[in-house]
């Protein structure tokens, strides 16, 4: 009998049928079978159910003293998004979200999670966490094939934001990524934030913005190509994935995706937590009217936090921390300041901002008004 994964294979032509079939090399799986039980017994088991970004899902900012079990469940979901008018990507996610859910813990956690590659999929898929020691950060446990599950637990040692990402092995790991399997994970230190000072600091919100590229082919007419499937796309979507030029760099999945009817809140003096990762590409956050109080550039906790930033800078393959306390009301555009990206390829989030407006931060002295160029503004030239 043909089987689907079959009729893919058949339909992507001979040029991508090894890449396709490909799994991850035999040293890339683990067999832990023979390594020494560990008794977590005593340990007190709490669950957390994952929400799309840029929400985030309840937690706590200080722990209780002792580690916790903390278990989540994720399902794989391969889908058409549509990420611009007209732009259409085979995407494989987590959780049917680009990016993929953040989840928050804190150091000295045991993470739990639950994968489960829906049986309607047909590529097999992993996860890698940067926050976890060994095994290819879990990656060489997790392989599932469509219709599989598995669950991998590992300590959270170190305090930070962390990218996960899908990475099945070989040419599969790039094309996974920038088909939208990537995500953050947050360890908080046990006892919280810590300004430059080494005091206790806290938000009132958090909000994850993911940093996508996406490489989206196009016909002899210039239109973007379509597809049946996400093993439809890998020939065409490879060729523009080695260019290393991408169609789209967009927050959150889609270009407007924070903009609009779907912009970011927030209320005047508020302290609020932005977590931005890029799981392959360099990144320039930047809040437009606003700046970075407190930045953890590259993301880690027990690191004195930069203060006071423009502009912070994202190591593709990272995730990093930014909080802004906001002083004034308005629109405020978050961007990466690579303007192109932001302006033409969609990477702009907006926050908007209640309150009441203050003068000393700023004012109006003069709104704009026609004057006469012959006799006004001369001593403005060089």
């Amino acid at each position: 009998m043909l089987t689907r994964r079959a009729a893919l294979m058949a339909a992507a032509g001979a040029a991508a049928l090894p890449a396709l079939i490909k799994t991850a090399k035999a040293e890339e799986i683990m067999d832990t079978s023979g390594a020494a039980p560990v008794d977590l017994s005593t340990l007190k088991r709490i669950k957390h159910k994952l929400v799309r970004p840029p929400m985030v899902h309840e937690h706590e900012q200080v722990a209780p003293a002792e580690p916790r079990i903390v278990e989540f469940e994720m399902q794989i979901v391969e889908k058409e998004v549509e990420i611009d008018s007209g732009a259409h990507l085979q995407a494989m996610t987590f959780n049917g979200s680009i990016p993929g859910p953040m989840m928050v813990v804190h150091e000295g956690d045991y993470v739990e999670l639950t994968l489960f590659n829906s049986p309607e999929n047909l590529m097999q898929h992993n996860i890698d966490f940067h926050s976890a020691t060994g095994a290819l950060g879990g990656g060489s446990l997790t392989l599932v094939n469509p219709g599989e599950k598995t669950t991998l637990r590992f300590k959270a040692t170190r305090p930070g934001t962390f990218v996960y990402h899908c990475a099945p092995g070989g040419p599969m790991i790039p094309w996974h990524v920038v088909s939208g399997m990537s995500g953050s994970i947050m360890v908080l230190p046990r006892d919280g934030l810590k300004d430059h000072n080494g005091k206790p600091v806290s938000y009132d919100r958090v909000y994850y913005i993911g940093e996508n590229d996406f490489y989206i082919p196009k016909d002899e007419n210039g239109d973007y190509k379509r597809f049946e499937d996400v093993g439809a796309s890998y020939p065409d979507t490879l060729e523009v994935m080695n260019g290393l030029i991408p169609s789209h760099v967009v927050f959150n999945g889609k270009v407007g995706a924070l903009t609009g009817d779907n912009a970011l809140h927030a209320s005047q003096g508020e302290k609020v937590l932005f977590v931005h990762s890029q799981a392959n590409r360099d990144s320039r956050p930047h809040l437009i009217g606003g700046h970075g109080d407190l930045v953890w550039e590259t993301g880690k906790f027990n690191n004195t936090p930069e203060r006071d930033l423009e502009t912070w800078f994202i190591r593709g393959g990272s995730a990093g921390a930014a909080l802004y306390e906001f002083l004034q009301p308005g629109v405020y555009a978050y961007v990466n300041h690579n303007l192109i990206e932001a302006v033409n390829l969609g990477a702009t989030a907006h926050v908007v901002v209640d309150g009441d407006w203050n003068n000393d931060l700023m004012e109006q002295v003069e709104a704009p008004t026609a004057y006469d160029a012959a006799y006004e503004g001369k001593s403005a030239l060089p």
